[in-house]
């Protein structure tokens, strides 16, 4: 008896799901043709075209508002600075008195 051909998984890369997908949302080729060209199963090239159609609205979604962490954060720095501005002119202040 022979053992079945152990079947490596391949790991397809963001880009060539992208140019797979958009083939078939283009739709000059049938998805069969697409997955015989890049050796794939035709399930697989119609899941990235669902997720293409279906995350595509995103693209065009307004961005959403500033982020709150962010916000605080630019805050806190900003009052940091105004501290240290504080102690260098005092700095400055003091060394022309002494003279130095």
């Amino acid at each position: 008896m022979s053992t079945p051909k152990s079947r490596k998984r391949r790991r397809h890369s963001a880009a060539f799901k992208a140019k797979v997908g958009m083939e078939a949302m283009i739709g000059v080729k049938t998805v069969g043709q697409i997955a015989r060209e890049y050796q794939i199963h035709p399930v697989q090239v119609t899941q990235w075209k669902g997720v293409i159609r279906d995350r595509l609205p995103e693209l065009f979604a307004s961005p959403a508002g500033p982020d709150p962490q962010a916000e605080h954060l630019v805050a806190q720095l900003h009052e940091k600075i105004g501290e240290l501005t504080v102690e260098l002119d005092w700095l400055k202040k003091k060394s022309r008195q002494l003279g130095l």
